[in-house]
C-alpha cells in the first residue's frame, strides 16, 4: 500500500533532518533512528553523500526516506531513483513544481508568509513545511492561520528544539516537526548510535506529552 504524504508526516512526530558527511555512517545512523521509533528520515543533498545515503537507508527495514533540500529540478529524478519516497524543498517555484509532478515524487514545499501559502495551496499543496518555522512566527503563526486555511497541514522545520517541539504538536494544523537535534555531529562522529535511539526515543513520545 503506497502512503500519502499526510501518511508519512504523520507516522514519526519528529522527521530527523540529517546530513551526511561520510557515507559509512548512513545505513548505523538509520537503524538507531528506527529503533528509537523514528522511522520517517529527511537526507538533505547539503552534502555530496546525500543520495548515496538515501540509498543505503532506504534498504534499512522499516526506514522510510526522503530526501531534503530540493532546490534544482533535476534532483527530483536522481533522488526517486536513489529510493526517495518523498521530497522536501526550502521553497517553491515553478520549475520545483513541474519537477515534483514528472517524478512522481510527492514534495513538501517550505513556505513562510499568508501569500505563499495560499500560492502553494493554489498549486494542489494541503501539505507544507513552514520554514524557517521559528523566525516565522513559530506556534503564533501556525495558530493565527490555522483559522482561514484550515485544509493545511504542516511540517515546522528550523530553530524547533526538543524542549519546543510539543507546543507544535499540540497544534491541529500540525502533523510532524523536522529538526536537528535527533542526529548530533558529535554522537555520529563517535559512532554513539545509542545516544542517537535514546534522543529517538523521546522524540517519538512527544506526540502524547
Amino acid at each position: 500500500m503506497t502512503m500519502t504524504l499526510l501518511d508519512i508526516m504523520r507516522t514519526s512526530a519528529v522527521i530527523p533532518v540529517i546530513a551526511i558527511d561520510e557515507p559509512e555512517h548512513a545505513v548505523p545512523l538509520a537503524r538507531a533512528l528506527v529503533a528509537g521509533g523514528i522511522r520517517v528520515l529527511e537526507v538533505t543533498l547539503r552534502t555530496k553523500h546525500g543520495l548515496g545515503a538515501i540509498k543505503a537507508m532506504s534498504e534499512v527495514e522499516g526506514a522510510i526516506v526522503g530526501v531534503g533540500t530540493l532546490t534544482q529540478p533535476d534532483e527530483f529524478a536522481a533522488a526517486r531513483d536513489a529510493g526517495a519516497v518523498f521530497g522536501v524543498s526550502p521553497g517553491l517555484t515553478p520549475a520545483l513544481i513541474a519537477a515534483a509532478k514528472s517524478s512522481g515524487l510527492p514534495l513538501l514545499p517550505g513556505v513562510m508568509t499568508p501569500s505563499e501559502i495560499m500560492a502553494a495551496r493554489e498549486q494542489g499543496f494541503r501539505q507544507l513545511k513552514l520554514f524557517p518555522a521559528v523566525p516565522a512566527g513559530g506556534v503564533g503563526m501556525l495558530n493565527a492561520i490555522g483559522g482561514p486555511l484550515p485544509d493545511v497541514t504542516f511540517c515546522p522545520t528550523g530553530g524547533i528544539s526538543q524542549d519546543t517541539a510539543s507546543q507544535f504538536l499540540a497544534l491541529k494544523n500540525v502533523a510532524c516537526v523536522g529538526g536537528s537535534w535527533l542526529t548530533p555531529k558529535d554522537a555520529i562522529a563517535a559512532g554513539d548510535w545509542q545516544r542517537i535511539t535514546d534522543l529517538a526515543k523521546a522524540a517519538s513520545g512527544l506526540r502524547s506529552i
